[in-house]
């Protein structure tokens, strides 16, 4: 499946290869599919599922644009390390686990920065909640690479 993946992921990097070395351009590929699919559960979890109401837990109550941050969080977050372990950053010999520690180090820095950004957006200047995920992710795509690239599956 990993060899699948390559395959047609760097079947279109004759496209960018001017610009982009190949490490970052099958970043941008993976990032950039986990992000849609991050959007479209967002969008899903938010309209569907949480129904844009509040969600009342026992201890606390999140409204729905916060919930569904948090719910689609474990699902992108498992997606995208395997994108980035097996895709991007197959050169890194750090052991799995390290590695799975690190990136989820980055990505609880990526969620709270996401979490802040969403709070500021939605709740202050009342933004729409779709439009402000989508604009909160730029912010922590910048984050996250650099991060991950230069921490949590650094070659050694």
């Amino acid at each position: 499946m990993k060899n699948g993946i390559t395959k047609f992921i760097d079947t279109f990097y004759f496209l960018f290869r001017r610009w982009l070395p190949l490490k970052t351009y099958r970043y941008a590929v993976c990032g950039g599919s986990n992000l849609v699919f991050d959007i479209c559960l967002y969008f899903i979890f938010y309209h569907f599922i949480f129904a844009k109401q509040n969600i009342e837990l026992y201890f606390v109550v999140l409204s729905p644009h916060i919930a569904s941050l948090f719910f689609v969080f474990p699902i992108t977050f498992t997606t995208g390390f395997l994108l980035n372990r097996f895709i991007t950053f197959e050169d890194s010999t750090l052991p799995w686990k390290v590695q799975i520690f690190r990136y989820f180090v980055v990505g609880m820095g990526s969620l709270l920065l996401s979490y802040i950004c969403m709070k500021i957006l939605v709740d202050v200047l009342e933004f729409y909640p779709t439009p402000s995920r989508f604009l909160t992710v730029i912010i922590t795509v910048i984050y996250s690479y650099l991060l991950q690239n230069r921490f949590s599956f650094r070659v050694t």
